[in-house]
């Protein structure tokens, strides 16, 4: 079987509670009509990529951005539940502000044990990493392509890196934006970051910015 060569992580598109600053989790939330124009723009520069498959988070703003690319590239976008955002339980829908005025006590615990404290309804951070990495690991060794595409979600991509490389301490301040590209390339069995969350692609658009944050 071939062995992957290059993987490059998306996240998907805005969506109004990106500008909202509410944290989605594992919602079902859409893309707004800037995120779906995002998920065009990166299609277009990603057109010409040799990659033979996709893969993606079945939330709708990641399976939403996955279709614009596969329509682009002739390619049927395979779903894998896995590669899901944070499950944040309780948290989820509300903004920072609200979850610590709401759930001031699980506020605390989530901070203060930063691993393996469980969001009621939710996950732990640990168990998210390890769901994210065994995703990770079924992508790139049941495949017979080179170039692979996996579209997912801002923690989802920041807590894989941080497990594939975890000497990399800047990735834990690093922003990952709407429809960026994070390039991975493997030299014998050994992986590289090449580029973290470029968005070179949305130069090209001149429509508002929209507010973009970086909440989950």
């Amino acid at each position: 079987m071939t062995k992957v060569k290059r993987v490059l992580l998306i996240r998907h598109g805005q969506t109004d509670w990106n500008i909202d600053g509410r944290w989605q989790g594992a919602l079902p939330v859409a893309l707004n009509a800037e995120g779906f124009a995002q998920a065009r723009l990166l299609a277009k520069h990603l057109r010409h990529q040799p990659i033979g498959s996709i893969v993606t988070s079945d939330l709708p703003r990641a399976l939403e951005t996955a279709t614009t690319i596969g329509d682009a590239l002739g390619l049927q976008p395979r779903i894998d539940s896995r590669w899901q955002e944070f499950n944040l339980g309780i948290f989820q829908g509300h903004t920072r502000e609200q979850m610590m005025a709401t759930f001031p006590r699980e506020w605390e615990a989530f901070n203060a044990d930063y691993w393996d404290y469980c969001v009621p309804q939710g996950e732990s951070r640990r168990n998210f990493q390890a769901r994210l990495f065994a995703a990770w690991q079924d992508m790139i060794a049941n495949t017979d392509v080179t170039e692979i595409l996996a579209v997912s979600h801002g923690g989802a991509i920041k807590m894989l890196l941080l497990k594939l490389f975890p000497d990399a301490s800047e990735l834990n301040n690093q922003r990952i934006e709407n429809t960026s590209i994070t390039t991975l390339e493997r030299e014998g069995d050994k992986w590289h970051l090449v580029d973290v969350a470029s968005v070179l692609h949305l130069s090209l658009h001149t429509a508002a910015d929209g507010g973009e944050v970086n909440t989950l």
